[in-house]
């Protein structure tokens, strides 16, 4: 039989009566003196942190990384130094577009994000399920997820508004084709693979930079629900996914990536058929194949969900000496946004929280203060720099070569000469017969909501992917080619 410890309040007081309230008289009211009722409410009315803006709803497990290829050659990162090493890791999945709340077989992207504990710090490889997105410029991402939650005056979810939004962004094609696929219903986050979707840097120890993108391939195969199985799924159990990823981790069936990356020598990217940043577009594997670095393995899963995934915090912009960033719009964009948003729902010093601070390496700056700082606030450390007392300073070597900037500044236009059709039509085509027909099926199925006219728009960009994708979904729609056409 196990031992029961003793109940106390949060700061130690034994609690004698945990069952009745104080009050005056067996009828009496309450008093404002029963400091536990008061704590215990008081504590229960803040339980609730506001959930993220995006990827409210996901689960997390930690695990390692290890490496399997020497690629020291192209980066000088501590924790990929040599074949065999291996680094504790925390995952975060998700879904983007829902509430905390909202069922885990959605149609959506799949959040795939990555804390590496290395000894330089933590590394945040913060990606989805999907290669691409929707935008190549931050300035629309708020206006998109508008799209995807509530409408201000009803309160549900809007096809009108997301299909007026896609029908006036083509941008969107490549990864809309995507989330209407089998793709955009996976069977469980262990049966997907995930991407980092943005180009990022390699810097190798001769100063050299790489352009790189990382995909992580799922060793228990790719599996997707039907769009009524997912509906299915949905009413049956809305959790199924978190389920299934904690109760494969207990019962000792680990799921696994093997970790990839695509890579491309720096000046390469001047003269390369496609922008290279452009996070609507993929690097075609024909000219930058696959390289197998590593694998990824998923084995424990947390111990409170609020402490540990809840409270995970990711962000692009922690990166560690010999990865870093690159003019991929998108990327530069949530380099604020993403810690900027933990700032708001964490506070302020959400990066001395367990689940996010670093493992593998201590800590030192001048950062002090603010709610909830539970370190030692740097103690009788001087907390400005320089100075003359031994605190922390700068390393001094150049943490990575000259980034060269060609243009002048302007609001240029992301859409001149950019070709938003060909990859998406290409997808298409690479699916086959059946998976384009669910593919059609699901789309008419959401944008048979939207108005007519946005119908039209709509289906003049699945024309100019492929004349067989714009004449499918019409069909569906009920609609002629003719029609989309005016």
């Amino acid at each position: 039989m196990t031992r029961m410890s003793t109940l106390t309040t949060s700061f130690g007081q034994p609690v004698p009566d945990n069952q009745n309230s104080l009050s005056a008289g067996p009828r009496g009211p309450l008093l404002l003196q029963d400091f536990h009722l008061i704590e215990k409410l008081a504590h229960f009315n803040r339980e609730r942190i506001p959930e993220r803006v995006v990827h409210a709803k996901g689960a997390g497990a930690y695990g390692s990384f290890r490496v399997t290829r020497d690629v020291t050659g192209w980066t000088k990162a501590a924790f990929l130094s040599s074949v065999g090493k291996e680094t504790p890791v925390f995952l975060r999945f998700s879904t983007v577009g829902g509430e905390k709340g909202s069922a885990d077989a959605e149609r959506d992207p799949r959040g795939f994000a990555v804390k590496f504990y290395t000894e330089e710090g933590n590394y945040d490889l913060v990606g989805n399920n999907t290669p691409v997105f929707f935008l190549r410029d931050p300035l629309k991402f708020p206006d998109f997820i508008h799209t995807q939650k509530r409408n201000p005056a009803t309160n549900l979810k809007d096809p009108t508004a997301m299909w007026d939004f896609f029908s006036l962004s083509p941008e969107t094609m490549h990864q809309l084709t995507i989330l209407f696929s089998d793709r955009g219903t996976p069977r469980s986050y262990r049966h997907m693979d995930g991407f980092g979707s943005h180009t990022f840097s390699w810097i190798n120890a001769a100063n050299e930079r790489f352009w790189v993108k990382y995909h992580f391939k799922t060793r228990q195969g790719i599996e997707n629900f039907t769009a009524a199985q997912a509906v299915t799924m949905g009413g049956i159990d809305p959790d199924h996914a978190t389920r299934d990823l904690f109760a494969s981790i207990e019962d000792g069936d680990f799921p696994a990536w093997t970790v990839s990356v695509q890579i491309m020598p720096e000046a390469e990217a001047d003269d390369y058929r496609i922008n290279p940043f452009d996070l609507t577009k993929v690097w075609p594997h024909a000219d930058y194949p696959l390289i197998e670095i590593g694998e990824l393995v998923l084995n424990r899963n947390p111990e409170n969900f609020f402490a540990e995934t809840e409270q995970s915090a990711f962000s692009p912009a922690s990166v560690v000496p010999g990865i870093s960033f690159s003019p991929d719009k998108m990327l530069q964009g949530r380099l604020f946004a993403y810690a900027d948003a933990h700032r708001y729902r964490l506070g302020g010093n959400y990066a001395q929280i367990p689940v996010n601070k670093p493992q593998g390496c201590p800590v030192h700056n001048y950062q002090r203060d603010g709610a909830m700082r539970t370190d030692g606030n740097g103690g009788a450390r001087p907390n400005y720099e320089p100075n003359s007392f031994g605190g922390p300073t700068q390393t001094g070597v150049a943490s990575e070569p000259p980034l060269r900037i060609r243009g002048d500044a302007a609001h240029y236009d992301h859409r001149e000469g950019n070709d938003d059709y060909a990859q998406a039509g290409a997808l298409f085509r690479l699916i086959g017969a059946e998976a384009q027909d669910r593919l059609m099926d699901n789309i008419a199925g959401s944008l048979s909501k939207a108005p007519l006219f946005i119908q039209q728009r709509q289906l003049k960009h699945f024309l100019a992917a492929d004349p067989a994708y714009g004449e499918g979904v019409a069909k569906r729609l009920g609609l002629s080619v003719a029609q989309a056409a005016e």
